[in-house]
């Protein structure tokens, strides 16, 4: 179980053998939400805004699982780097047991406070209850969702990517075979519409923690989940939650950022909020290649770092930034060349589907040059510096595109509140370059 691979492998094919199962990974896991929304289209036009009025919960509730699993990560990476076994066993150990507590607390205030999140942005019935009937069966597996991602974190924190690849496999397979069965009522099914599409997601995220147990109980790694090391650590805690807390709010401030801009669209007409609904879905699934990199560096960012391979911390940041820009390269192109086909995926009316074309074209300015951000915020977390990460993530989606879609919009209508993301991306980018720069020399 010797780790020293991570501080003496060549670092472009290192960033590749360590990312490109993670990229694989995050196209499986952005592939729940996508399947959900292409099946619960096929019910109706209100089924599909349900799913995006519910979407910023959801991803609350992924950010703080996440969020927390990467402090795990991180912390477990940095010890193993620094060759200190019992703190990164402790927190392996306390992270899983915390990140079960949070899944408990998730799954009581999310239920709670739907109904009145809801009705904040929407006074259609129809669209409510339909939403409410996905949120109170989806939000019933936080725990496992939970459970897994700290599982996954670990596994990735000692460079077992395939590990996680397949274990997501396992999720998104058995989601795909559920969802239609259980939406539509084929075979022994039932048909339980929108309630259906929140079962198969939840089913299929049990599956994928059932898989990373078997692995962890029969193929060994370097960090383990011992009884010893459940008396709380002050210092791998404190470690933890600096990381986590940052990484969450990093990740939570999407949601943040989709409640606000849905109180601008909805000023204009509904079908504004349901593009900016499939643009995130869409956008999530472009995006997933770059944040399958930084998956990938954020354990060898921390390990690099914890053995004083400062060198190499510099060397890994340069190549992700690089490959990050290709891919964003790729979503641009992709996003010119078909997009009525990505738009169409959830959706048959040509209103929405011209409406979401203009706003694709708009955003996709700012695609490439988020590459600086985005590699940025990562690199950060992964050397367990939240504060400044937290700081990029501020900028990205509160600080300046809040502001300029609220102004833009005054002025272009709709259309003004797809150009701040542009607008948003170059400032952001600037200040994330100033930011890397302090807080790590290169």
């Amino acid at each position: 179980m010797d780790q020293t691979f991570m501080k003496e492998k060549k670092i472009f094919p290192l960033v590749l053998s360590m990312s490109l199962p993670m990229v694989i990974s995050m196209a499986v896991n952005s592939l729940y939400n996508i399947v959900d929304s292409y099946f619960v289209a096929k019910l109706s036009e209100d089924a599909i805004t349900a799913l995006a009025l519910v979407y910023p919960i959801q991803n609350l509730i992924n950010a703080i699982a996440i969020g927390f699993a990467i402090g795990i990560n991180a912390c477990a990476a940095f010890y193993l780097g620094a060759g200190r076994q019992q703190q990164a066993d402790a927190a392996a150990t306390q992270g899983t047991l915390l990140n079960f507590l949070h899944g408990v607390i998730l799954t009581i205030l999310s239920i709670a406070v739907m109904p009145t999140f809801l009705n904040m942005f929407s006074s259609d019935k129809t669209v409510i209850d339909l939403a409410l009937t996905y949120a109170n069966r989806a939000f019933l597996f936080a725990v496992f969702i939970t459970l897994g991602l700290s599982f996954e974190k670990i596994f990735q924190s000692v460079g077992r990517m395939q590990v996680s690849m397949f274990c997501m496999m396992c999720g998104f397979i058995a989601n795909i075979i559920l969802d239609p069965l259980m939406i539509f009522g084929i075979g022994p099914f039932p048909a339980l519409g929108i309630a259906g599409a929140a079962y198969a997601t939840g089913i299929g995220q049990c599956f994928s923690l059932l898989a990373y147990l078997l692995f962890y109980f029969f193929w060994p790694i370097p960090v383990k989940l011992r009884r010893d090391a459940i008396k709380p650590n002050k210092e791998v805690i404190a470690r933890m939650y600096s990381i986590g807390v940052s990484a969450t709010l990093t990740m939570a401030l999407p949601s943040l950022l989709i409640s606000a801009l849905n109180g601008i669209l909805s000023a204009f007409s509904g079908t504004y909020v349901l593009v900016l609904g499939v643009y995130y879905k869409l956008q999530t699934f472009i995006y997933l290649t770059a944040n399958g990199i930084i998956q990938g560096i954020r354990p060898l960012m921390g390990y690099n770092y914890g053995a004083g391979e400062q060198e190499r911390v510099k060397k890994i940041y340069l190549t992700s930034l690089k490959l990050i820009a290709g891919v964003m390269l790729i979503g641009t192109l992709l996003s010119w060349s078909i997009p009525k086909q990505l738009i169409g995926l959830f959706t048959s009316n040509p209103q929405t589907i011209q409406i979401g074309v203009t706003a694709l074209h708009i955003i996709s300015f700012g695609f490439i040059v988020s590459a600086v951000s985005v590699t940025s915020s990562g690199a950060l977390e992964g050397l367990g510096k939240g504060a400044p990460a937290l700081c990029i993530s501020l900028l990205r989606y509160v600080v300046i595109i809040i502001p300029a879609a609220f102004l833009f919009s005054r002025f272009a209508g709709a259309n003004g509140v797809w150009y701040a993301f542009c607008f948003s991306e170059f400032i952001t980018a600037l200040c994330s370059l100033f930011i890397y720069r302090k807080a790590v020399v290169m």
